[in-house]
């Protein structure tokens, strides 16, 4: 007893993605409600995805995921660089703690 492939039009795959892509569900909430394998509707959303990437400009504006994105590396990355100095400050005062131990054991 053989299984038969389901085939779906360009159209159909096209307005799928564009539920993901365009209005925000989530692949899995679409794949459920279309009746359609997640891992399926993952490959289309991908492929638009890459398609989609190569159509941009370098030099085009950030979407509002992308712009999401950027503000919260930026916060992370200002985190981690205070982090950083408040390390190189501990650091530092070691080197001066173990520096005057040492010129005091002699």
């Amino acid at each position: 007893m053989g299984s038969t492939r389901r085939s779906f039009t360009d159209e159909y795959k096209a307005n799928a993605v564009s539920l993901v892509l365009d209005d925000g569900h989530t692949i899995a909430e679409t794949a459920r409600n279309i009746d359609v394998h997640e891992m399926t509707l993952g490959k289309w959303v991908k492929k638009e995805r890459d398609a989609r990437e190569g159509q941009r400009e370098p030099d085009a504006p950030l979407t509002e995921t992308e712009r999401v994105e950027l503000d919260r590396l930026r916060e992370e990355n200002k985190e981690v660089k205070a982090e950083n100095a408040h390390l190189q400050m501990q650091v530092s005062f070691a080197k001066k703690v173990a520096t005057w131990f040492a010129k005091e054991q002699q």
